[in-house]
Parts: structure tokens; sequence; C-alpha cells
């Protein structure tokens, strides 16, 4: 069958959310008040970093980078959340085909952005304490606002890509959602034809996106742990280390179980029980937008 009679096969006009599989009718309201409370305390908590900004104009240029990450929490929190929410609350999780389209847009390409930001903070934070000296020379404000600028928009390349290899896919028949929000494993599932192709693509492109960034992480965070050795002053050594360490282990939260849940799709005999997968998924998702302004803000003096 051709690719113009696949894409005019399909019928279906729009989805439904259906969150997490294994949840009881009687739950519907607590798990949408949970949901809720952390889409409130992310905003509030993002929010407040946005409002120090504005308000405090000589802040170190690491608030550009936490600046640009609260925006993209906001984001991710404001497309994933409502309708989910909507959907436990008031029953009501239809979503239209092209808006899921853009949701799952939106979805991953925050989701990539947000890699990115955590690229330049370890970065910034490796020239900091590695090359205390070159530092104000190497990062300067307008390199920190050229970097931030420039993964604003390449997050945008690997989402539309992979979107514009969905919205040829023919949806003829299942339009349930096994996921809180619009994504491409769930979207390419409930598609009437043979996507080894583009799973293969969006799985290449997902360890791209997740690996790369992740291993220069590991990296920059290994040479400031031997720079941190270094120190002769124990008490600056401890500060040191209990920020950075506190920081990784949030970017590990990021991006570990993240490579899990795209693997146990792609990779043989690795299959994941969906309620945990989904768990997991909203665990990634919405830890760190939750934590990121008490670790990023309260934390550094």
């Amino acid at each position: 069958m051709s690719q113009a009679n696949e894409t005019a096969a399909s019928v279906v006009t729009e989805f439904f959310i259906v969150g997490f599989p294994g949840l009881l009718p009687k739950y519907y309201s607590l798990m949408a008040a949970l949901l809720f409370c952390i889409y409130i305390a992310v905003i509030t908590g993002n929010s407040l970093i946005v409002i120090l900004f504005v308000i405090e104009r000589s802040l170190h240029k690491l608030y550009i980078i936490l600046l640009s990450l609260s925006f993209s929490d906001i984001g991710f929190c404001t497309v994933a959340l409502p309708k989910v929410i909507s959907r436990y609350w008031f029953n009501d999780g239809y979503i239209g085909f092209y808006v899921c389209l853009f949701q799952r847009q939106l979805i991953h390409y925050f989701g990539t952005l947000n890699s990115l930001i955590m690229v330049i903070m370890a970065l910034d934070r490796y020239l900091a304490i590695c090359y205390p000296l070159r530092y104000p020379v190497l990062m300067t404000n307008r390199t920190m606002r050229l970097l931030i600028g420039f993964s604003w928009v390449t997050a945008m390349i690997s989402p539309t890509i992979s979107s514009m290899q969905t919205v040829t896919l023919p949806f003829c028949g299942p339009n349930m959602i096994a996921q809180c929000f619009c994504d491409s494993q769930s979207m390419n599932q409930l598609a009437c034809a043979d996507v080894s192709l583009q799973n293969r693509i969006s799985y290449g492109v997902a360890m791209f996106v997740l690996l790369v960034p992740f291993s220069f992480i590991i990296f920059s965070y290994a040479s400031i742990l031997v720079s941190v050795l270094r120190i002769a002053n124990a008490q600056g050594r401890m500060k040191t280390f209990s920020t950075s360490a506190t920081q990784l282990t949030i970017i590990i939260i990021y991006y570990v179980p993240r490579f899990v849940v795209y693997s146990s799709s792609n990779i043989p005999n690795t299959q994941m029980n969906s309620s945990h997968k989904i768990a997991l998924v909203m665990f990634y998702s919405l830890l760190p937008p939750l934590v990121n302004p008490f670790i990023y803000c309260i934390r550094i003096k």
C-alpha cells in the first residue's frame, strides 16, 4: 500500500488518555488532587526563581541557566499535566488527534531542552571549579546567552523530525493512549502499519539525546570530584562536594530511568509492565521540576 493510501486510511480523530491502567475508579479523585498539587508546587517553585531573577539583576550568570530550566520545567508540566488531571477529575480524557500530536511535540521538546540545559550547567560548574582563573574569560555573559539560545532552538530539531514521521502514519482503529500524555512510543503503538523503522529512528534519536549529554555530564562531574579532592580547605571541599552530589543525583534520576524506559521497548526480552513503566515515566518527569527550585536556588547562596 502506498504512503498516500496509508495516510488516507487514518480515521482516528481523537485519542483517549488512559493514565494509570490499574488505578481503580475510587482513587481517581485522589490521583487528580495529587497531580494538581504537584503541578501547583512546580509552577510556584519555578515562578519564584523567575521572580528572583527579575528582581535581582546582579545575580551570577548561573541564574540565567536556572531561569531557562525553570521556564522549561513550567512548560513541560503545563503541557503534560492538565489533560491527565482532567481525565481523573472530570473523566475527560479525550484529546484531538492534532492536539495530541502537538502535545507529543512539546513533551519531547522540553525533554530535549532540559537535557541540553543540564549540559550547559555541568559545563559551567566544570569550568568554574576546574579552571577558576580562566572561567571569567571562558564563560562570559554573552557566551552563556548564546549557549542557552542555541539550546532553545536546536531542541526542536529531533521532536520535529519524529513528528513529521508520525503524522504520515495511518491510525484506523485503537485510540487509547496507554500513558498520561501523548508521546512517540504510545502513538506509534496505535498505528495500523509497520512502525519498526519509526521505532528504530525514535530510539536512535532518544539514545543520542540522552547518552551524549549524560556522558559529558559524568565526565564533568568526575573532573569536579578530582578537583574538589585537591582542595586543602576541608570546609570548602565539603560544601562544594555536597552541592555537586545533590545536583548529580537529580541528573542521574533524570537520565537513567529514561534509558531504562526507552530500552525496555526496543531491546528484545526487556519488556516492562505497562503500569510500572507509566509510574517510572511520571517519576522521572515530575520529580526534577518539583525539586529543582530547592536544589538549585535554596542551596546556592
